[in-house]
């Protein structure tokens, strides 16, 4: 019982984390977007659709965040969400960038990262809904 216990403590540790991560990456992503937005130069072409869209997905990244703070499962789906969105802008700009289109290698390679990073959160959240599912149903 007392294992059980710990695991469920330990589980919402992780959940803790892995929803902060959403919200502070979030966060990051408003403030790099809205300073390009206004004038910043990044050092490379932007690709205006795309830096509206992920300034706009910061705002999404915040409120699945919060969401996964307060609910495992919907933060779980919210997280896998924004990997499949994030994952079909990368697949657009990729062709877009082997077609000759005005996209930057740098914009790929951060969008590749962001895709891994939902990933990544979308799959920890979803291990973690097991583990509690797992606990939850040895205590009925």
């Amino acid at each position: 019982m007392e294992a059980e216990l710990n695991r469920l403590k330990h589980a919402r540790a992780g959940q803790t984390i892995l929803a902060l991560t959403g919200v502070l990456f979030g966060l990051v992503t408003i403030f790099v977007g809205m300073r390009v937005l206004t004038g910043s130069d990044p050092g490379y072409v932007v690709f205006l659709p795309l830096l509206i869209y992920n300034t706009a997905m910061g705002v999404a990244y915040i409120g699945a965040g919060l969401i996964a703070w307060r609910r495992l499962d919907h933060g779980r789906n919210a997280a896998a969400t924004i990997f499949m969105l994030n994952l079909l802008a990368l697949a657009a700009i990729w062709i877009l960038y082997k077609s000759g289109g005005g996209v930057a290698i740098d914009s790929l390679r951060a969008m590749t990262l962001r895709t891994v990073v939902w990933l990544v959160l979308a799959l920890g959240f979803w291990w973690l809904n097991r583990r509690v599912r797992s606990t939850e149903g040895r205590f009925q």
